[in-house]
């Protein structure tokens, strides 16, 4: 198998699970447009995957999984909680229910 030069640094591999509820929403349509617009302002601005992970068929819930990968653990946590500290401040109308990170080596 093939090894490149610092192989032996450790990769670290952070994953968030943001469960938001959008309370003004009505439809899931809204949830599609709210939705959208925040993945792509957080992969614009952290560099981060993110997808929806769960409540797809409910409209006024959603659940994103945001990943980052760092060689360095803590930046790739502190860029995760910047994450949602960013959701919070720039979508006030959507409420933070709940917020995990978890990091694998």
């Amino acid at each position: 198998m093939p090894t490149s030069a610092g192989a032996d640094r450790p990769m670290n591999v952070s994953v968030c699970r943001i469960q938001l509820r959008l309370p003004e929403n009505h439809s899931l349509k809204g949830k599609r447009q709210v939705t959208k617009s925040i993945i792509a302002r957080l992969q614009n601005r952290y560099k981060v995957a993110v997808a929806e992970v769960d409540d797809q068929e409910l409209w006024q819930l959603t659940t994103l999984g945001v990943a980052c990968v760092s060689n360095h653990r803590r930046h790739s946590e502190e860029t995760l909680a910047n994450v949602v500290k960013f959701i919070i401040q720039s979508y006030p109308d959507v409420e933070l229910l709940s917020s995990e990170i978890e990091t694998l080596p």
